[in-house]
C-alpha cells in the first residue's frame, strides 16, 4: 500500500484505489527476456477480497489500471493526460515491479493505494490528513492478512 496521484476524472483525494493491472514507464520486465510485452496484474483473489474488505468497512474500493512510473510527479503534464486518456486511475512507484516479481515467483500480490493528490488539478491531501486517510487503506490490507 501507499499513495498514488489520481488522474482518472472519477479519482478524489482520499480514494482508495485497487490496481487490477499496473501499466509502466519503466524497462523493468527486460530482465525476464520475454518474447513481448508483459502485463502486470493483481492475483484476483487478494482484489475480490479487497473489495469485499472495502464494503465492510463502508469504503467504495476504485478498481482499475494504475501507471507504475519511474516518476511519481511527471514532468511532461501531456504524457499524464495520455495516460488518462486509456482508463488509468491513477499514478504510483512499485505495482508494476510487484506484481512482476509475484508472477514470477508463483506468488499472489495486489497494490492498495489511498490518492494523496490529483496531479492534473494541483488538488492535494493537507499533510495532517494524510494518517487519517491512509487508515482506511491499511484496515483493508490488514484485512487480506488474516484467513479468508
Amino acid at each position: 500500500g501507499g499513495s498514488a496521484g489520481g488522474i482518472a476524472p472519477s479519482i478524489k483525494v482520499r480514494d482508495v484505489v485497487a490496481g487490477m493491472g499496473a501499466c509502466t514507464d519503466s524497462n523493468y520486465a527486460a530482465q525476464y527476456n520475454l518474447p513481448g510485452s508483459y502485463a502486470p496484474i493483481a492475483s484476483y483473489e487478494l482484489l475480490e477480497r479487497a473489495v469485499a474488505a472495502g464494503r465492510a468497512q463502508g469504503v467504495d474500493v476504485k478498481v482499475g489500471n494504475i501507471l507504475s512510473s519511474d516518476h511519481f510527479y511527471l514532468d511532461d503534464p501531456s504524457s499524464t493526460a495520455t495516460w488518462q486518456k486509456m482508463g488509468v486511475l491513477a499514478v504510483e512507484m512499485e505495482a508494476a515491479a510487484l506484481y512482476m516479481n509475484a508472477a514470477r515467483l508463483g506468488k499472489k500480490a495486489l497494490c492498495l493505494l489511498t490518492v494523496s493528490d490529483l496531479p492534473l488539478t494541483g488538488e492535494s491531501l493537507p499533510a495532517d490528513e494524510r494518517q487519517t486517510s491512509f487508515t482506511q487503506m491499511m484496515e483493508i490490507a490488514l484485512s487480506l492478512a488474516l484467513p479468508a
